[in-house]
């Protein structure tokens, strides 16, 4: 052969992959099959790279488990997750309810997305009765879309309640389980139909990857899910399919960290002279408290907490003092994050009073009484402009 042609066919595998404790990662497009038939054959699922190789394969195995699944799709973003999810379900003439305190992207994606493809976007109260809502769901409405805790604002809702009424009428149930990333709340086992999640968040636990999961248990979904992936186009990297799968095996020895620190200062917060509320369910006496306690098996290091009414500049105070707090809004990493709420609580349709301004918080995987600490520095210069 010429050189040209022995370069190209050189330097291929010998013999067998040596064993690791991780999957290998390959990078690919082009995927070489046995034989003519195979080419077109459709049980053959693995016929061009973009539909995952071996890190990505395994990683939806180890998701399948995690959720108690029968299939996980994968996704380049929990916003993408979403997105790809409800355009795979839903179609023109199509209505779906979605919780008025979900996550801000997703509100935006059903009313500049959804709904100029012709599927109607209704928003309810995170308050609503499970049976005044699913009762008054229109013979329209093919999907309910939910979020517990809800975004910003923490309520709860009785899903496994809302799911049993749905499946009754024939609507399909979705939630956004980030918080509870898989492993402190297992939505399809409450029967939810699809739990999605931003694996950007607590699965990687590292703020340096992005990427989003759906899983359901129904066959005939998880196909519908399949066929979504395919025909948008998603793809993941074996690199990031990788990162994902290593922060799988520290996950509950992180989530529970996360989980004790949060309340620990989620505690100390409630004693302080200016916090006016809290808003953390696994905390007795906070809203939602009661369907944490019958749901969920822990809790995670995401809450927030209502501050006496004081003018915008002492909320900037009490961001700006903080040290080890950073100010950021993708929260799930080792960091510690706070955020002020009140620009994107403006959008919703059901106004409610927090009790004054409503500060997010993340508790990372520093010592709690280091973060107690920057929070009563923050506390301090608040006071100082809180008159």
């Amino acid at each position: 052969m010429s050189d040209e042609t022995r370069l190209i066919r050189t330097g291929t595998l010998a013999g067998p992959l040596a064993k690791t404790v991780g999957p290998p990662i390959q990078k690919g497009s082009t995927v070489l099959l046995p034989s003519a038939a195979a080419l077109y054959d459709d049980d053959n699922f693995v016929t061009y790279g973009r539909s995952g190789l071996s890190a990505q394969m395994s990683l939806r195995s180890a998701l399948v488990d995690l959720e108690d699944a029968a299939g996980v799709t994968l996704y380049p973003s929990g916003m993408a997750a979403i997105a790809g999810a409800l355009l795979a379900l839903l179609k023109s003439g199509d209505e779906i309810l979605v919780v008025d305190n979900v996550y801000k992207p997703v509100r935006r994606f059903c009313d500049q997305v959804l709904t100029r493809f012709g599927v109607a976007v209704t928003y309810f109260d995170p308050g609503a009765s499970p049976e005044a809502l699913v009762s008054g769901a229109s013979a329209a409405v093919r999907l309910i879309f939910l979020e517990t805790p809800g975004s910003l604002s923490f309520e709860m809702q009785d899903l496994p309640r809302i799911a049993e009424l749905a499946r009754a009428r024939g609507i399909l149930t979705a939630t956004d389980n980030t918080w509870g990333a898989g492993l402190i709340f297992r939505p399809l086992e409450h029967g939810v139909d699809i739990s999605l999640q931003a694996l950007t968040k607590y699965v990687c636990g590292h703020s340096d990857t992005f990427m989003g999961s759906a899983a359901a248990r129904d066959p005939v979904l998880v196909r519908k899910l399949e066929d979504g992936v395919t025909n948008m186009g998603w793809a993941v990297s074996g690199e990031d399919a990788y990162a994902m799968l290593r922060g799988l095996r520290t996950l509950p020895l992180r989530l529970a960290r996360h989980g004790e620190s949060g309340l620990e200062v989620a505690r100390w917060l409630r004693d302080q002279p200016e916090v006016a509320a809290m808003y953390h369910p696994a905390l007795p006496g906070c809203p939602g408290h009661d369907i944490w306690k019958r749901d969920f098996k822990g809790a995670c290091g995401l809450f927030s907490f209502a501050l006496k009414p004081a003018p915008d500049t002492a909320v900037e105070a009490f961001l700006d003092a903080l040290q080890l707090f950073g100010l950021g809004f993708s929260w799930g990493g080792f960091e510690s994050l706070a955020i002020s709420c009140a620009p994107q609580l403006r959008v919703r349709n059901f106004e409610r009073d927090y009790g004054g301004p409503l500060i997010r918080l993340h508790i990372g995987l520093e010592n709690p009484g280091d973060l107690i600490a920057d929070l009563r520095s923050g506390l301090d210069a608040y006071r100082r402009l809180a008159g």
